[in-house]
């Protein structure tokens, strides 16, 4: 009797059917965040259809979700966006052209209620639905301001004077509001303030009285404040213990009370306007524990300070993103290694699920997928690094030999690969590819201490950690020694460019999706959120100029020699498009084997569904080129 192994064809590394195909993950769509309406209801969601955020609406009795959205595509645009809607009695607020709409969830045309200049962000919606806050950048200077949610008057600013907001919140009977603020040279997961103020619109001129700083500071990070229902406290997330944990803070008189405890994040690193983390229930709190690059949703009773995983259902996932609660429900996108993103009703109480949304056809079995192993290493320095391996998987196909290593880096680089659906991950591993997600020293999930050891280190730890995770893969006999793939974008696509130029032929190949060639230009030309980032990365200018030449392969880009494939969008504003030609320029000129692909109305990241059917495709066939047929 033959086994299920000696019945798979026999097919090299690399040239295994997948039904991962290219234009399955082109056709998928972005599942982003969701709002309940204040009628209990109503769920309000975001979808990302190609280049376009389309919202959707599905109200119990309702026989199917209808678009609510059509001509206008729903997108903030402050920093990395993020923020881009909120709901409440009767009416949806979006973002789209740098302006907020009212639309009613009824039907009907949508309107602008604020003018049509700057950017704008992170809508919320007063309790009595007169006001809306949000966050404004205009012309450099950011803020936040109010607009009756009618848009009969003009927006009024509310507070200045710091470089950057985000997440805004009303106290439960609409007297107070929470907001977060940060100085450059600081990111928000460097060091942020928690703010409240009395908001006082009595004689129908908004304004702010007695503003004071709750919590944070340039050294602890804050994120997420949100009124416990009674008003009296707020609740936040502060690393100030080294870990992401959860605080409630009395407003009148006490100290801070930890919730949460143990070596697990209950934040994120904020990269976008309108991130949450956790949301409130009745009676306490549905939050998101990350721990080694995996998810549980927990429940904390806000009486009793008992915390406990929900299960049920949920235990089927392995990431959760934009909980948003509505009684004993948390509306969550929810994900795992062997399911694309799925948005999902959960019941805090058992757990059960309610599919309501679906990010791809589900058309492939589960068992096609791969799931990854949790890995650690030695490194440099004494120390350990972090991923995720996935070994090559098919329930087809089967080789000889030892399988060729992807190494994929996430960009960032305050960052983290999660165990969730990884595309990439996935499109490489059901072709015969193994593949390890690093997330080097620098990534966030394994505490503010390991997030730091990227600070001067930068285009060092992410280089040094990629390669000590090859060798280790192939020392343990896992992988190909002479065959290694080394990928990423952005921040990860200057780590690709910085590993070929620091270990010219270590890797076989290497594929760079817009990244960063040229860190004085960065420092120059890239959008405020980021500007000053590389003081903490690599050093202030002036004094740290060596630093910024040695780490800018633009400079060094005569030591690359390997096979490369770079991708870069028209319209990339992060990292604009001169930073790629420079790399082309030199292998151009040099005869070292590439292709570039620049692809047009894309930005920072492909949302086309052509453009992503094309890298795929062309990807597939470099590697073949350089890699399976080397």
């Amino acid at each position: 009797m033959t086994t299920a192994l000696e019945r798979k064809s026999v097919r090299p590394y690399g040239l295994w059917d997948s039904p991962v195909t290219p234009l399955l993950l082109a056709q998928g769509l972005r599942l982003g965040d969701s709002a309940w309406d204040t009628d209990g209801r109503t769920l309000v969601w975001l979808e990302g259809r190609s280049d376009r955020g389309v919202l959707v609406c599905a109200a119990e009795g309702e026989p199917a979700p209808r678009d609510l959205t059509s001509d206008l595509s729903v997108r903030a645009m402050v920093g990395y966006g993020g923020g881009d809607f909120t709901t409440g009695h009767g009416a949806v607020y979006f973002i789209a052209d740098g302006r907020i709409y009212r639309q009613e969830l009824a039907g009907g045309p949508a309107r602008p209620i604020t003018p049509a200049f700057g950017a704008v962000a992170a809508p919320a919606l007063s309790p009595d639905g007169r006001w809306l806050l949000y966050v404004s950048s205009y012309e450099g200077e950011d803020c936040l301001a109010v607009v009756d949610s009618a848009g009969r008057g003009w927006p009024v600013k509310l507070t200045q004077g710091h470089d950057f907001f985000m997440q805004p919140r009303w106290s439960p009977d609409g007297t107070r509001i929470a907001w977060i603020a940060w100085d450059h040279p600081n990111m928000p997961w460097d060091g942020t303030e928690l703010w409240v103020a009395e908001f006082d619109a009595a004689d129908g001129l908004p304004r702010l009285r007695a503003p004071r700083r709750l919590a944070g500071g340039r050294d602890i990070a804050v994120y997420q404040p949100e009124f416990t229902p009674d008003g009296r406290a707020l609740l936040y997330v502060s690393d100030e213990s080294g870990w992401g944990q959860l605080y409630l803070q009395p407003l009148d008189d006490g100290s801070p009370r930890r919730l949460t405890d143990g070596s697990g994040e209950y934040g994120e690193p904020a990269w976008q306007q309108g991130q949450h983390t956790y949301t409130l229930v009745d009676g306490g709190i549905v939050c998101v524990r990350a721990e080694q690059g995996f998810h549980r949703l927990q429940h904390i009773d806000l009486q009793s300070g008992h915390v406990r995983d929900i299960g049920g259902d949920t235990a089927r996932y392995t990431t959760f993103a934009y909980p948003s609660g509505c009684g004993r429900r948390v509306a969550v996108t929810a994900g795992a290694p062997d399911l694309p993103p799925r948005l999902i009703l959960v019941d805090v109480h058992d757990g059960a699920v309610t599919v309501r949304a679906r990010s791809m056809g589900e058309t492939v079995p589960a068992v096609a997928y791969v799931r990854p192993e949790p890995l650690s290493w030695s490194t440099t320095d004494g120390d350990v690094a972090y991923g995720l391996f996935y070994p090559p998987h098919s329930t087809r196909f089967q080789s000889r030999g030892l399988p060729p290593l992807v190494v994929l880096v996430h960009g960032g680089p305050t960052s983290q690969t999660l165990a969730g659906f990884q595309p990439q991950a996935q499109f490489f591993a059901t072709r015969g590819y193994a593949v390890l997600q690093v997330n080097y020293r620098g990534s966030t999930g394994y505490g503010r201490a390991y997030m730091q050891k990227l600070r001067g280190n930068w285009g060092v730890h992410d280089v040094e950690d990629c390669r000590t995770g090859a060798l280790y893969l192939a020392e343990t006999g896992r992988v190909d020694p002479r065959r290694r793939v080394i990928m990423g974008g952005s921040a990860g696509g200057f780590t690709v460019l910085q590993s070929l130029v620091t270990y010219p032929g270590f890797y076989t190949a290497a594929v760079c999706l817009y990244g960063v060639s040229n860190q004085f230009t960065l420092a120059a030309e890239t959008h405020k959120f980021e500007s000053r980032y590389l003081d903490s990365l690599l050093g202030p200018l002036p004094e740290a100029a060596e630093v910024y030449r040695a780490r800018s392969p633009q400079f060094h880009a005569a030591r690359i020699q390997d096979p490369t494939a770079l991708f870069q969008g028209t319209e990339d504003k992060v990292v604009p498009r001169a930073q790629s030609d420079a790399i082309v320029a030199s292998l151009r000129a040099r005869g070292v084997p590439h292709e570039y692909h620049v692809y047009e109305g894309e930005g920072h990241g492909w949302r086309k569904t052509e453009t992503i059917a094309h890298f795929y495709t062309a990807v597939e066939r470099f590697l073949r080129q350089y890699v399976v047929f080397s």
